[in-house]
């Protein structure tokens, strides 16, 4: 239990050092963060389903999470070269396209959760 409970800690450690880092060198992080904000609290503020709310609130931490592994994507790609490839920007590309569907994901949600409302 105590292997358990350290290996825990190190986790939320690292998980956090990772958060934090996204939110200071990543501008597109921090827009997601913004952006969740917003569309979060129109989730909590309209008159939504319970599973409503879920939805548009547990995508929204989707597009974080795609925002963070695509971060991750670049920035090992710039560790082990800086020259140009066409395999080094297809994988950025990828990564980027990962967060773009994500983000398409959350506004198709959206779309049919006020269609419903109307």
């Amino acid at each position: 239990m105590k292997y358990f409970l350290n290996r825990l800690k190190y986790r939320i450690i690292w998980s956090w050092s990772g958060c934090r880092d996204a939110w200071i060198n990543e501008h597109s992080f921090r827009s997601w963060v913004w952006a969740n904000l917003v569309s979060g609290g129109f989730a909590l503020w309209l008159p939504l389903e319970t599973g409503e709310r879920a939805l548009i609130l547990a995508l929204g931490v989707l597009v974080l999470a795609a925002e963070l592994f695509n971060t991750a994507i670049e920035r090992v790609v710039d560790y082990i070269s800086e020259e140009q490839h066409p395999l080094a920007g297809q994988a950025k590309d990828a990564g980027s396209a990962g967060v773009a569907v994500a983000a398409v994901a959350v506004g198709l949600a959206w779309v049919v959760v006020l269609v419903g409302l109307v």
